[in-house]
């Protein structure tokens, strides 16, 4: 990797706008079954913003994984393979169905490191999120660059406890597809089982970690009866569609412990919730 060149996309910014529409949110929350009446002027529920103003890229130009090209906004890291690590998000306003939704994004680190399993590329990027106008959310973005893997076995380690509170998710295909569908994700590795098999060595379809991020927030928020203003999350191994995973929670003081795992592994993503 040119590190040099590719600390160049540090400060490079872009905005984007959509309306959330009431369509936008009751698909996601249909995706979700969550219940409500989606009308203009309701409160959305957290997370969709992961619905709006998403790649607009043509078919014919995205990559073979099903990314969008490199360069452009993301510098054109060399590495293969790309994962969301984790990120953490600060909510000052809900929004709501109806309003205009402005994302503005701006490259703020570009850093190569060294780890086991080969050379890596953590891109950090810093999303404001405006509703008509007025900040709502922001948000820290961590993406990891990689080598590919021959294979990928679930995750190894001491299994998971129990959280105080705990459900357990089916990662149904059509769950994956609809999350991919609704947050405009054409990565192959959550809907095409031969690609994720065949090509990235996967045991199976691999469940988005954007959606186990939203999961776990909606059970923080169904649990102490609000959402949250604060949700830090960050992956540890992935979570495939070959088993049911749970949705952990246990309540430390003013915050809330939360992770997911699939049947008897580690803990897969782990959060924190503050109100």
């Amino acid at each position: 990797m040119d590190i040099k060149r590719l600390r160049e996309w540090i400060g490079r910014s872009e905005t984007e706008e959509e309306v959330l529409s009431t369509r936008i949110a009751t698909q996601f929350a249909a995706t979700l079954d969550l219940p409500g009446e989606w009308t203009e002027g309701a409160e959305a529920p957290p997370m969709i913003h992961w619905c709006l103003a998403q790649g607009r890229e043509p078919t014919r130009a995205l990559a073979d994984d099903g990314h969008p090209p490199r360069g452009g906004f993301l510098p054109p890291v060399t590495l293969p393979r790309r994962m969301w690590a984790g990120g953490e998000l600060s909510f000052v306003a809900p929004l709501r169905v109806g309003s205009v939704v402005e994302r503005r994004s701006t490259v703020r680190d570009v850093v190569a490191k060294e780890g086991r399993s080969g050379p890596l590329c953590f891109v950090t990027v810093e999303h404001v999120y405006r509703c008509d106008g007025v900040e709502a959310l922001t948000e820290r973005q961590d993406i990891v660059y990689r080598e590919a893997a021959s294979t990928h076995k679930p995750g190894q380690g001491q299994k998971a406890p129990e959280g105080q509170e705990h459900r357990s998710i089916t990662p149904s295909r059509a769950l994956l597809f609809r999350y991919s569908a609704v947050t405009f994700n054409a990565h192959r590795i959550h809907y095409d089982i031969v690609y994720a098999r065949e090509d990235e060595g996967y045991p199976g379809l691999v469940v988005h970690g954007p959606l186990q991020a939203t999961l776990l927030c909606q059970y923080a928020r169904t649990l102490s009866g609000k959402p949250p203003r604060r949700f830090a999350f960050r992956s540890h191994s992935p979570v495939f569609d070959t088993s049911d995973f749970t949705l952990n929670a246990t309540q430390e003081g003013e915050e809330m412990q939360l992770w997911t795992a699939q049947a008897n592994g580690p803990r897969a993503m782990v959060a924190t919730a503050t109100w």
